[in-house]
């Protein structure tokens, strides 16, 4: 349980199920040693770093499953007419620039009529 004094949480104790959460003693354990992180090189047994993964053993020269179906070698693109293909984003230009016109027009038109009846 924390209690407010001034502002400022504190831990009461009277709460043993709190317990569990308390940091542990400073010397626990150790023999009069800080607890802490040991640095690596140090003089902390085997979990005193990491290691890395453990050696293994090569696989067997024929470990890998045969394969029996080859696939097809990759089919060949027909050739592009770069003449038809200028000619065909032409046209599709066209169709853009006629219709942003029309928009255009629309717009312009709404505006007007817009503005026509709230000035008469």
């Amino acid at each position: 349980m924390l209690v407010a004094s001034d502002g400022v949480t504190t831990p009461s104790g009277d709460r043993p199920e709190d317990d569990y959460w308390r940091r542990p003693p400073e010397h626990a354990g150790t023999g009069g040693a800080p607890a802490g992180p040991v640095p690596p090189g140090g003089t902390g047994g085997p979990a005193a770093g990491y290691g890395g993964p453990p050696a293994g053993t090569p696989p067997l020269p024929g470990w890998r499953p045969p394969v029996h179906v080859q696939p097809a070698p990759p089919r060949r693109l027909p050739p592009q007419d770069m003449a038809e293909l200028d000619a065909a984003e032409q046209r599709a230009q066209r169709v853009t620039w006629g219709v942003g016109g029309v928009v255009a027009v629309v717009l312009v038109a709404l505006v007007c009529l817009l503005c026509s009846r709230a000035i008469f």
